[in-house]
């Protein structure tokens, strides 16, 4: 495995549709810092929160815009998306040939970026994915950032919920294995630990983990399942430098969350349908 071809997550998708409104005012109520609503320019629009490593999109699309990048909004709301970080989209794309699960070429856009200063330059990516028979429910790919210091900007990475970075992404499924499977052929089968029904893979700060539905019940409460057992992206974990800053920023926000001293739960009911879990550093 090279640098190149190696797991840390990059950023998680959450698909808003037509809610890029009300999911941002969700997820300010949840204590967390967007920036300005981006466009790119392929007809998609977004508000993210940028962390230290990684950052969390949501994703949407503004009135009259539906038309545009149709396939991303076939996928069920909710969180859609994982990932992964390369510093060369062109050579991720051989080695994904290689392994037979590539999808289709890099593919290079922009979005500008409102700072500060009044200034707007463009943030330029290359975005190679996953073949989509491979990830059911969703999207993962790479992801190329040709401007990163228009993306990890400090005044962005502020969040009142104390937020320094997201550290689990869960998917559930029937078979946890098999919904692992692609990414021990991407990034080699070591990469993967079981232990029991579970599945896990370090991606740099955070793990993906891969549980079944009986599992994730009594761990995130109710949460959307795949269809015929199929895997479905139902989690995200955060590490906050503050528990106490995580129920401010919930109670001020009037968001309903379990809390049991060493973490923090979320439902998905109350956070775009994505069930949220914060531990403190």
């Amino acid at each position: 495995m090279t640098d190149i071809i190696r797991p840390q997550l990059d950023h998680a998708v959450i698909n808003v549709a037509e809610q890029l409104n009300l999911a941002g005012q969700q997820f300010r109520r949840l204590g967390f810092h967007l920036t300005p609503r981006g466009h790119h320019s392929l007809g998609s629009s977004n508000h993210l929160a940028i962390f230290g490593e990684n950052y969390l999109e949501l994703l949407g699309y503004e009135p009259g815009n539906a038309h545009t990048r149709t396939d991303l909004w076939q996928a069920p709301l909710g969180l859609s998306g994982l990932v992964w970080k390369t510093q060369d989209a062109s050579a991720v794309y051989d080695h994904l040939q290689q392994q037979n699960i590539a999808g289709s070429a890099p593919a290079e856009f922009f979005r500008p970026v409102e700072l500060n200063d009044g200034t707007s330059p463009n943030a330029r990516f290359r975005t190679v994915p996953l073949a989509a028979s491979r990830v059911p429910n969703g999207r993962s790919f790479f992801c190329q950032h040709l401007t990163p210091e228009l993306v990890w900007r400090n005044e962005w990475q502020n969040h009142p919920n104390g937020v320094a970075d997201i550290t689990g992404f869960v998917i559930s499924s029937a078979h946890p294995q098999e919904a692992a499977k692609v990414y021990g052929e991407l990034f080699g089968a070591h990469v993967l630990q079981t232990q029991s029904q579970e599945v896990t893979l370090r991606a740099g700060r955070a793990t993906i983990r891969f549980i079944t539905p009986a599992q994730a019940a009594p761990e995130f409460g109710i949460v959307p399942e795949g269809e015929n057992g199929s895997a479905r992206m139902i989690g995200l974990e955060f590490a906050t430098r503050s528990l106490d800053a995580v129920r401010n920023s919930l109670r001020v926000g009037e968001i309903a969350f379990e809390d049991n001293a060493s973490q923090i739960t979320v439902r998905a009911a109350d956070a775009s349908g994505v069930a949220i879990k914060f531990r403190e550093e």
